[in-house]
């Protein structure tokens, strides 16, 4: 059977990873699960735990070797490809995320990008070509997108969302600050800095 992974251990992966990542880049070969936890402010348990869900990668005495770990941690979450993305909604907030630099090196590649403004349909932003998004489903599965990242009105996110997970799509990041329905077996990711904003403010309205 199975061993089920716990959503909050899975969410803490890619914070082991970027922690790991530095941890190369300053030239550290072997840390502890305290060292690590020091620097993620976790408890050492917390972190044994954690990867206890995937195998043994520490060694007695030695800690972790770093380069294995991120190496292990890169299959887990399944970094060891590329990522076929495409961004629906180019206003704003798609133009920002079509220009960040951040996603080629940690294996995230748009491909495609789909508005409903016809001054913007046919254009080329950040070297990808806008597309009416009357074709999203056809130039999806021509393009064998992965992931879809949804940057239009909370209007329209339902419907949108809707069309990208009958196209196929199993994966959506979803900016528009609304509560969407996907069907089972998608997996959608919401990101709303306001309710961020909120969480942040309980404390600073108690200090």
């Amino acid at each position: 059977m199975r061993r089920q992974i716990p959503e909050v251990v899975v969410s803490r992966l890619p914070t082991y990873l970027r922690a790991l990542a530095l941890l190369k880049s300053e030239g550290i070969e072997f840390i502890s699960s305290r060292g690590l936890g020091a620097r993620l402010r976790m408890t050492p348990a917390q972190i044994r735990k954690d990867l206890s869900f995937f195998g043994k990668f520490g060694r007695q005495g030695r800690g972790y070797s770093v380069s294995r770990l991120h190496r292990e941690l890169q299959q887990i979450l399944g970094l060891d490809k590329t990522w076929q993305m495409a961004l629906v909604g180019v206003g704003r907030l798609g133009r920002a995320i079509l220009d960040y630099k951040g996603f080629a090196p940690e294996g995230f590649k748009i491909v495609a990008a789909f508005e409903n403004d016809p001054n913007l349909i046919g254009k080329k932003v950040s070297g990808v070509l806008i597309e009416d998004i009357a074709k999203l489903e056809t130039s999806l599965k021509d393009k064998k997108v992965d992931i879809a990242i949804v940057a239009v009105p909370s209007s329209d996110a339902q419907v949108v969302i809707d069309k990208l997970v009958k196209s196929g799509i199993k994966a959506v990041l979803n900016y528009a600050p609304i509560c969407v329905r996907v069907s089972r077996g998608v997996r959608l990711q919401g990101i709303d800095p306001v309710l961020a904003l909120q969480g942040m403010t309980f404390y600073l309205a108690r200090g």
